[in-house]
């Protein structure tokens, strides 16, 4: 099955810039062909976005924080109007406050559990609603969760839980719209030095572990899951879905 991606419009949610997991896919998607929908989250995020968008000939910006209901619907009534129809949607956001990032799990504060939910597990829940109608020929969606979904560890604390419940979420979504032939699946990338990963207390530590542990005796690069990505939304893996996919050079697979 090819992996092209002509004719087909994606929209990606999460870029913050160039060393981010979503731009390394929004550029994989872009290779392939697909029209591309990039997403920043504010004003102040705008003209990073911007500049990379614009490298991207044919790409277009849009700003959408995915904790506000009412800037989704003005996201997807825009994304309707400008392209019609939608193909893939890539959703690779999370978030916890720095403090909660740190210290002992037992200490997460009521507000930073829910933080940590509803920005990084229920906006998977609110853009897959709002993308749906807009799938009309089925399409694929895409988000990024972490080994620390199913182990411990140190420090990733509330974020743990968070994809935990993320990965339950991809299955519960891959059975509600398989009728419509939408595929829900998650990419659990190694650790990479992302904006986001940097607020992790230890990363150095996570990426020397890891690389020792793996199979490949490396760590992934942010290039190979965004190739994973553009696997994803194409129609090589049109038979999968609700899955978890590992791109993290084997290192799940060890026992110690």
């Amino acid at each position: 099955m090819p992996s092209s991606l002509e004719g087909r419009v994606a929209v990606v949610f999460g870029v913050a810039n160039k060393r981010s997991i979503a731009w390394s896919i929004a550029q994989g998607l872009h290779q392939a062909g697909a029209k591309l929908a990039v997403t920043y989250q504010n004003e102040r995020l705008e003209q990073e976005a911007k500049d990379l968008i614009l490298s991207l000939p044919g790409a277009e910006g849009f700003m959408c924080d995915v904790s506000n209901d009412a800037e989704i619907d003005h996201l997807f009534a825009q994304l309707k109007e400008r392209y019609g129809k939608l193909h893939a949607l890539v959703h690779s956001v999370a978030y916890a406050p720095a403090e909660e990032l740190k210290g002992n799990f037992v200490n997460t504060t009521r507000e930073g559990f829910r933080v940590a939910h509803d920005v990084s597990v229920y906006s998977l829940i609110a853009v897959c609603r709002a993308a749906a109608p807009l799938m009309e020929d089925g399409g694929s969606v895409i988000t990024m969760t972490y080994y620390g979904a199913e182990k411990v560890v140190p420090h990733y604390n509330v974020m743990g839980v968070a994809k935990a419940a993320l990965e339950c979420t991809v299955r519960y979504l891959a059975y509600d719209l398989g009728p419509r032939k939408i595929r829900v699946n998650a990419i659990s990338a190694g650790p990479i030095k992302t904006l986001a990963a940097r607020g992790i207390s230890g990363l150095g530590d996570m990426l020397r572990s890891h690389a020792e542990r793996a199979p490949l005796q490396r760590n992934v690069d942010v290039n190979e899951v965004g190739s994973t990505g553009v696997f994803l939304a194409s129609d090589a893996s049109s038979g999968i879905t609700g899955e978890t996919i590992y791109v993290d050079c084997g290192y799940n697979i060890m026992g110690f």
